[in-house]
Parts: structure tokens; sequence; C-alpha cells
């Protein structure tokens, strides 16, 4: 993409409202080669924003989804010990002797998400989503300094593999724990807000097409409102919309309907949350 007005309407056109600030990160990611970290709340849109930047980009999306305990040969790559074993037993039954070279070829190589995307062929490079970096243990992020910093990975028994076309990175975070300083230098980085009710509310509107318009005034407003309660969990978009989803599904038109209490279970995930939500639905200020 040749210009933030560019990276705005493509992403515009899958769907996906971007702001003038994350317009802006995802232009400089694209144009300066630089992995992109994206911070933010659950549900302000971070895993949206890199689904649709590859369907704006007309390339493949990968996906890791970290996990506390994800290893390497998880998320870079693996042997299949299966085959090499396999190639063990019929080479004794044949009386030949295999060194070690015979059994770490690319044969055997098994590639998960990132080296996926490293030795992805083209035409166009894909879009590598490094989804919720901060649940991994802090030793994981350490492999992937080469990765992020060289668009490569090193395989001891092979050598280092260098991607022709450098896979787009995202990755986000919630920020359930610090992230490493050495990760963080090696990215863009860019803090996602909770949109504004009138934004929220844009978004809404794509999302949910059949909802009527004072629903999602009035839903939007709302969610906004409630972000400024002491909760557990503050609703995000995708809780939004998922409530209007499910009133626009019960023929919901404002929020004075009586089944709207029965619904709150979409933006409030704990009984604590729920009792305060719904106490600020009854009270018309």
């Amino acid at each position: 993409m040749r210009s933030l007005d560019e990276v705005r309407d493509r992403l515009d056109t899958v769907d996906y409202l971007a702001d003038e600030g994350l317009a802006m990160a995802v232009f400089l990611a694209l144009r300066l080669g630089k992995p992109l970290l994206l911070e933010g709340e659950p549900g302000v849109g971070k895993t949206a924003s890199a689904k649709a930047l590859a369907l704006a980009l007309d390339t493949p999306l990968i996906r890791l989804q970290c996990y506390e305990g994800l290893t390497a040969g998880e998320a870079l790559y693996e042997w299949n010990y299966q085959r090499q074993l396999l190639a063990i037993r019929l080479a004794e039954a044949r009386g030949q002797e295999l060194a070690d070279a015979d059994l770490f070829g690319a044969e055997y190589l098994q590639e998960r998400p990132i080296l996926r995307a490293v030795r992805h062929p083209g035409p166009r490079p894909p879009v590598l989503l490094i989804d919720e970096i901060d649940r991994a243990d802090d030793e994981f992020e350490a492999l992937l300094f080469e990765f992020l910093g060289e668009a490569a990975i090193t395989i001891p028994e092979l050598g280092t593999f260098a991607a022709a076309r450098p896979p787009v990175v995202v990755l986000t975070s919630n920020r359930s724990r610090d992230l490493h300083d050495a990760l963080r230098r090696r990215c863009l980085y860019h803090w996602i807000e909770f949109p504004s009710p009138e934004r929220a509310a844009a978004i809404v509107r794509r999302s949910v097409p059949g909802a009527a318009e004072p629903l999602i005034r009035s839903t939007t407003d709302f969610v906004g409102r409630a972000r400024s309660l002491d909760l557990d969990k503050s609703p995000g978009l995708a809780e939004t919309i998922d409530w209007v989803s499910a009133l626009a599904a019960l023929g919901v038109t404002d929020l004075v309907d009586p089944v709207v209490p029965g619904t709150l279970g979409t933006i409030a995930k704990t009984p604590d949350d729920r009792l305060a939500v719904a106490a600020l639905l009854g009270d018309p200020t």
C-alpha cells in the first residue's frame, strides 16, 4: 500500500474502520518492513485488525495463538520423529547405516506457523498473527528475536532460513504481563483505545446491518457508560457487537424493551459485572 489513505481505504473495503493512529501504524509497518505490536484492552479489535489486513492485502493469514507453555516445536518447527524412526527401521532391515545428516534433512521437517511464514512461496508475503504474546512464557519471547529482527529462523541441523519476502508480522498483547524490552525494540508499537460511541456505532453498523439505528446508538452509548464502572472486565467492541446481534435477533429496537436485561450476559462476563451493568441499565441517568 502506497499511502496512508490507501491503507485506510483498503481496510474500509473489508469492513474494518481504522482510526488515523492505527492506519499510520499499519502503513509504517508495511513501508519499513517492521513487525507491529498492538496492545490494548481485550475486545478493542487487535486480532480483527490482523485478519482485516490479510484480507485487504489479498494474502493468507497465518495465526499463532500463544498460551502458557508454548514451545519452539509448536511455534517454529519440529522434526517428524515417526518418519525418522521408520527410516531407521527400513535402513536396519536393509543392513544400511544412517548418519545424522540422513535423518535431519528437509524431508523430515514439519513447519509450524513461524517457519511456514518464512518459507511461504508467495506471490505475496503472508500476514503472520502472533496472537496474545503476553500469554506465552518469558522464555518464548527469546525464540522470536532472530525472526522479528531478521525474518529468519536458524535450524541447527540445516542452517538459516531467511524469508525471500518477509511476512507482515502483527503481534497482539492484552498486557497481562510486561513484554521484554528486546522484543519491543524490534517492533513498531501502537496502543488501540476503546472506540468512542460514535465510532463504535459506525463499526457495529457494518457488523450488524440488520439492527435498528436507534438500537445501535443507544447500545454503543450504554457500553461507553458501562466502561466507567468498576468492572472485572470492561465490555469491548466484540461484546458490543454480540449484544446488538442478540437484541436484533430478538427484534428489539431500543433498550427499554423488557427482554433487554436477559441479554446482559453478552457484555457482562461475571456475576458482579452483571449486577453492576443491570443497575446501570435501570438507572435512567
